[in-house]
């Protein structure tokens, strides 16, 4: 059995979430997801408008995902790794060469974001929105 592992935020889940999670999984039989903790997003200075326990059950409801674990820290992906006997880790090219010292431990491969979709845009969509209403509304 293939493993691959995969880790996010995955904050206000949209189809980009799902086309790295329906490729990530393609590329085995079994895909666990790691995700990033409210506290060790508060840590990397990253402020989550959907709290871990609801991300989790996003993710837990998705039919790619075959398992969620929580991420804490930068440090855990070697013991992932090893843990669940992963066979490869992957993650969005926005992320290209930055993994690759696991490349000792299993197969590393960056795939490419959606097109025009990511959590930080729809923020700064709904701040520009909110903006505008704030102006221009009743």
């Amino acid at each position: 059995m293939t493993t691959v592992i995969t880790y996010g935020t995955f904050d206000l889940f949209h189809v980009g979430h799902v086309n790295l999670l329906k490729r990530a999984q393609a590329l085995g039989d079994r895909l666990i997801v790691a995700v990033s903790t409210d506290e060790f997003n508060e840590s990397k200075g990253k402020v989550t408008l959907v709290p871990y326990e609801q991300r989790v059950a996003i993710l837990e409801a998705c039919r790619y995902v075959d398992l969620v674990i929580p991420e804490s820290s930068w440090e855990q992906k070697r013991q992932d790794i090893a843990k669940h006997e992963i066979d490869t880790f992957v993650m969005g090219n926005d992320w290209q060469g930055k993994f690759d010292d696991l490349s000792d431990l299993c197969e590393v491969v960056y795939l490419d974001r959606t097109k025009d979709i990511s959590s930080s845009a729809i923020k700064q969509a709904v701040l520009v929105f909110k903006q505008i209403n704030d102006v221009f509304g009743e």
